[in-house]
């Protein structure tokens, strides 16, 4: 997972000081490699509906003695945000980036041409897919997920926000990669 997860931060193009967003950001697994990019001066806000996966995201910035990071204890949906942010991560988040809710939460708070990238997992077109889909509609159903189902092409909400969006599909199809920059409407 590391060198996917390092992947997607590289493919939200940050800067020493940009603001980012880490949405379904779990104990903060992506954090170290989202400080990097955006240095001392930037800040990392990850947002965690969790309570006790909060609790270790909190705890991973405690003993990296991080002062640029925190977390939000909130749905996608129902995050407060405030200023705007550079990037927006969304790492094995189905339930952020399939939900027109959360992105209609978040992408007003994107910087025009912020940069957004989201992994995840997907019904496989492989031909391996009457194997590999039955196991993962387990896995679905075994998850914490509150997507109503897996599917083939689960970024499409992203595609109506994202310009030149990008996918990468892995592991026979089973997961992806996406990126692009957000679209730029009028009065942002």
């Amino acid at each position: 997972m590391k060198p996917v997860r390092q992947k997607a931060v590289e493919l939200l193009d940050l800067k020493e000081g940009d603001r980012v967003l880490d949405v379904g950001c779990g104990g903060g697994g992506s954090f170290p490699y989202l400080v990097r990019a955006v240095g001392q001066s930037g800040q990392v806000v990850g947002v965690e509906i969790s309570p006790e996966i909060g609790i270790n995201a909190r705890r991973r910035i405690e003993k990296n003695r991080w002062r640029n990071v925190e977390v939000i204890e909130a749905s996608a949906q129902e995050a407060h945000l405030t200023g705007t942010f550079d990037g927006l991560l969304m790492f094995a988040a189905a339930d952020v980036y399939a939900s027109e809710e959360a992105l209609e939460n978040l992408f007003p708070h994107l910087n025009e041409k912020a940069r957004v990238a989201a992994f995840g997992a997907k019904l496989s077109s492989s031909r391996l897919r009457r194997i590999l889909n039955p196991f993962l509609r387990m896995l679905f159903n075994l998850s914490f997920s509150t997507t109503l189902r897996p599917d083939y092409e689960p970024w499409r909400s992203l595609a109506r926000r994202v310009e030149k969006l990008n996918v990468e599909e892995y592991f026979f199809g089973m997961v992806f990669l996406t990126s692009g920059s957000v679209v730029a409407t009028k009065g942002r």
